[in-house]
């Protein structure tokens, strides 16, 4: 045949088998492929169902991931999906960390194998994954003329900078395989492809990049049934993993790609959430019957995802159409509504899939681990944050003015996330219109200090737009001042816009700014000073606790808390209006006050006994607010499942191109 069906690896040294919990060993050594008649995945020569749950390392503490993986083989699953995110690993171009904190994917890995838990391996380059950018990195936008998910004859720099990154991944997953002893047994290539291009050439380069670098596979592939049988984006020998695939669709798989196993690779059990929509989205999914119809066919199957953690720090993405209209920005939980809850904890549904699962032959259900205690701190006992320092008397240097003649966006400037201020002196101001033709994402608008109002690519609610004066046009009115005051328009990058044919996605201001109705001012602005602020964990260690104008928005509010026991925790922001919180160092994510996410996780290795910091940066907010410490993600009140972007279904196949349903 000349399609290897099945991929005998042999056993290069001979090592002790490991001990793992729940009375698995894994040798030193597995035979993992297909079935001569390509209809079943075979380990060890027996056939051998998938039973698997996704995990992310990125949105999970290092100190839970046990925790977790335990918490999904006591669903009754035996394998692990996980992402790896390229640009959470290569943040510079040619600098890598593939060791420090959630990082290591490698550690995580050995970690699974330790709990008897096989994985399979998704390593981009692009994953989507609801991740800033789909996870390639932010530095393949510096050149203007940059193309993704792109041949060499397309975009060389972008198959280079893959090139690197494959080879530097590949010798440390290469122990890892199944072949050579450890848990991984497929390795994906892309992601979805099917739903963005068909270029065949493309799929086929990335698996030569594998191959070259000693990782032989198996592989596979993941789109929907629709987009790999029109534009067929699977690869030679690779098995295909179907999104939302049901077991019907595996079957109308294999019609069309008789040779290699389909499963279901991504099985949603949730659903993720925008900033604005009216309640966490996929609350209400029971995959009760589609588990039930993979059960009993004995297909496999990956629970996209079983756990989904949190989008701490600025990766959390986005999604618009394709022309970037439409933009909305993930909220910081990545919670999905899926079976283990953002803390750990069984969601109402976990216990029954588990019982499912576990009633068939072979199935061996462990104990449900115990879950991780929490904190609460409410009323009078709940932190109270003070004003500790200004944004504006932080400033650094301002940019070298050869690279502000107009305003560029932060990938020019080599800022991966977080905020630019661009500035200019308005000489002979008389009062004008601003024009902002591409805000991307947010900005807060000063006159010589005075807040003139905001710009917003995302939608935002009259209710929240009107007393703020937000708009989410381009034009704002300007009011009164000297005759030559100075003009700040503080802009925050939300998430990359991580799926569909706009990923190219820069963060800043991406157009001229004009005024209007300005007299010999009218035109088109240049000559700016700009000002990097990634605000990242060293720029908040260095605030200088300085606060010249506490009239003007862009403060620092601190609070300081004394523990004597530590435990999980949901810091309660929704006395706030919007910005980002830090706990010890730690950035637990953004916080909005258009919902529907009003509460920020905060494991409890990120706090200690003793005294613990809470730093807040609000874009608007003037007077502190208590910080309540909750226990959950949201209250009794706000579980209904609201307002969602749902997948299109033109081709009768989950695409992923997102229209907003009714609520």
């Amino acid at each position: 045949m000349h399609r290897r069906t099945l991929l005998a690896a042999a056993v290069l040294s001979p090592v002790a088998a490991l001990a793992v919990s729940g009375g698995r060993t894994f040798a030193s050594g597995h035979t993992f492929g297909f079935s001569p008649d390509g209809a079943d995945f075979v380990l060890d020569g027996t056939t051998f169902q998938i039973r698997s749950g996704e995990l992310h390392p990125a949105r999970i503490p290092v100190q839970y991931w046990r925790h977790r993986t335990r918490m999904a083989k006591a669903l009754g699953l035996n394998t692990i999906a996980l992402y790896l995110m390229w640009n959470y690993l290569e943040e510079r171009p040619g600098v890598f960390d593939l060791t420090t904190d959630r990082r290591d994917f490698a550690a995580f890995i050995r970690l699974c194998q330790q709990e008897g838990m096989y994985v399979l391996l998704r390593p981009g380059p692009y994953v989507c994954a609801e991740w800033d950018l789909g996870g390639l990195p932010s530095y393949l936008l510096r050149k203007p003329s940059a193309r993704l998910r792109v041949n060499s004859t397309e975009d060389p720099d972008y198959m280079a900078a893959v090139a690197r990154y494959v080879a530097t991944i590949a010798p440390v997953l290469r122990p890892l395989m199944a072949a050579n002893g450890g848990p991984v047994l497929m390795v994906q290539i892309e992601n979805e492809y099917g739903s963005y291009g068909s270029d065949a050439g493309y799929l086929e380069a990335l698996r030569q990049l594998w191959l070259k670098a000693g990782i032989e596979g198996p592989f596979y592939t993941q789109d929907g049934l629709g987009q790999v049988v029109a534009n067929h984006t699977n690869v030679t020998g690779g098995a295909i993993g179907l999104s939302g695939g049901t077991s019907a669709d595996i079957r109308r798989c294999r019609t069309s790609f008789p040779r290699v196993p389909a499963m279901s690779g991504e099985l949603y059990p949730g659903w993720l959430t925008h900033w604005g929509e009216g309640a966490f989205a996929g609350l209400a999914t029971d995959l009760t019957t589609a588990l039930r119809d993979l059960m009993d066919a004995r297909q496999s199957f990956n629970l996209y995802v079983v756990h989904g953690g949190t989008n701490f720090g600025y990766w959390a993405g986005a999604n618009a159409n394709d022309d970037g209209t439409g933009y909305t920005a993930h909220v910081t939980s990545y919670d999905y509504g899926a079976p283990i809850i953002e803390q750990g904890r069984p969601a109402p549904r976990y216990l029954a899939y588990r019982a499912l699962i576990g009633s068939y032959p072979g199935v061996t259900l462990p104990p449900v681990p115990e879950p991780v205690p929490t904190i609460t701190r409410t009323g009078n006992d709940a932190p109270a944050p003070v004003p500790y320092a200004s944004l504006w008397d932080n400033l650094p240097a301002a940019l070298p003015p050869a690279q502000t003649v107009t305003p560029q966006p932060m990938e020019n400037y080599e800022q991966n996330s977080g905020f630019l201020l661009y500035r200019k002196v308005l000489d002979g101001y008389a009062g004008a219109t601003l024009d902002v033709s591409s805000v991307h994402d947010y900005a807060t608008v000063f006159l010589d200090g005075a807040y003139q109002g905001g710009l917003s690519r995302p939608a935002v609610p009259s209710a929240y737009a009107a007393p703020l004066k937000v708009t989410t046009g381009s034009r704002l009115p300007l009011g009164a001042a000297g005759n030559r005051p100075t003009l700040d328009i503080l802009v925050e990058g939300m998430g990359r816009i991580n799926y569909g044919h706009g990923l190219v996605d820069r963060k800043g201001i991406t157009g001229p700014v004009s005024l209007t109705d300005a007299g010999p001012l009218t035109g088109v602005l240049t000559d700016w000073q700009t000002y990097a602020l990634p605000v990242d964990e060293a720029f908040v260690a260095a605030l200088r606790p300085v606060i010249s104008n506490p009239g003007r928005a862009g403060i620092f509010f601190r609070a300081t808390v004394t523990l004597t026991d530590i435990g999980d925790t949901y810091l309660d922001m929704a006395g706030w209006t919007k910005g980002v919180v830090w706990v010890n160092g730690h950035n637990l994510g953004r916080y909005w006050s258009i919902g529907p996410q009003q509460r920020l996780y905060c494991p409890a290795p990120w706090l200690t006994v003793g005294r613990n910091e809470i730093l807040v940066l609000d874009l608007h907010q003037l007077r502190p607010q208590p910080i309540p410490f909750e226990a959950t993600l949201v209250s009794a009140a706000s579980t209904a499942d609201g307002a969602k972007l749902v997948e299109q279904t033109d081709t009768g196949d989950p695409s992923q191109q997102w229209l907003l349903s009714a609520v």
